[in-house]
């Protein structure tokens, strides 16, 4: 009879350390921006090598917490467009081996968190908008980072909160374009802007108006 309870113990011991080795944590707060380290091949690649982020992290991509009925979802821009996206799907979109999310939480600075319910209004009003390919800023499209800074631009009564510094589609190892965005601009009939205004993901990490307050990839 012993043994027999020493196996079932030892069995909910193993759960329990089973369950507690994944991502705990849930104090979320409506506006916190995810972002994500996601592999979408090239681009992602292209993307990660000219926009280090928050510790050297790569980060390909964000979206902004929303609650809606009691529940925490992810109003984001991807190719199919600006959509809201169930928050277990945002994390569990890309995960390590261990099966940790591949999604760092920043949050607003105080002085800040007063703009988010307006904010997150505006962004909203943008669901359904196409996704903007050719990232440009002054197009009525989306691309992840560009929703999230209209949508706290409109909160600030037009006045931006992130930076938009000028954009490269270079390899900063050689000086040349990326093949991959050589034939994406060709294909869209467009020229690369290269210098012109805008955002990623990993240069918004870094902006001082957040703070990077959980790690979900290293908890």
């Amino acid at each position: 009879m012993k043994n027999s309870t020493t196996v079932i113990l030892l069995v909910f011991g193993l759960l329990f350390l089973g369950c507690e080795s994944k991502p705990q944590w849930n104090k979320w707060q409506a506006g916190d921006i995810l972002f994500q380290n996601g592999d979408c091949g090239d681009f992602c690649d292209a993307i990660k090598k000219v926009t280090s982020g928050y510790n050297g992290h790569s980060f390909s991509h964000n979206g902004i917490l929303i609650e809606e009925n009691g529940n925490w979802r992810v109003l984001e821009a991807v190719n199919q467009g600006v959509q809201i996206t169930a928050l277990e799907d945002f994390l569990n979109r890309y995960t390590t081996e261990e099966g940790n999310p591949k999604v760092h939480v920043g949050r607003l600075k105080p002085s800040y968190q007063d703009l988010i319910p307006d904010a997150i209004a505006f962004g909203k009003t943008l669901k359904g908008k196409p996704y903007d390919q050719a990232f440009n800023l002054e197009n009525d499209a989306y691309y992840c980072s560009e929703l999230i800074h209209f949508s706290f631009m409109n909160a600030n009564g037009g006045l931006p909160i992130f930076d938009t510094p000028p954009m490269t589609f270079k390899d900063p190892d050689i000086g040349k374009t990326f093949p991959v965005w050589e034939k994406y601009y060709e294909r869209l009939g467009l020229e690369i802007p290269e210098g012109k205004p805008g955002l990623n993901p990993g240069g918004m990490s870094l902006s001082p108006v957040l703070d990077i307050i959980y790690n979900f990839e290293n908890p």
